[in-house]
């Protein structure tokens, strides 16, 4: 979430903790990478208006007492999921 929402703050311990869970450097790049593509490519979606294709706008399948409600997702929430 760090490398979304606050890159510059990313340390050297951060990566040290990643390759104490298994990661090696190249691991790290490549999540790097998907990461910032992801982000990338929404904020142009955004930028242009571009809605969602119809399959992602139903938001994530839950099991239990969550699955008869509706997600959402957009730029009214920040593009974050909402529960309704």
């Amino acid at each position: 979430m760090r490398v979304t929402r606050t890159p510059a703050a990313i340390r050297r311990r951060d990566l040290e903790t990643l390759r104490k869970h298994g990661l090696a450097d190249r691991d790290i790049l490549d999540a790097v990478q998907v990461i910032s593509y992801f982000n990338y490519i929404n904020r142009v979606a955004d930028a242009l208006g571009i809605d969602p294709e119809p399959e992602m706008r139903q938001g994530p399948k839950r099991k239990g007492k969550m699955e008869n409600r509706k997600w959402s997702t957009g730029r009214a929430n920040g593009g974050w999921p909402t529960v309704r």
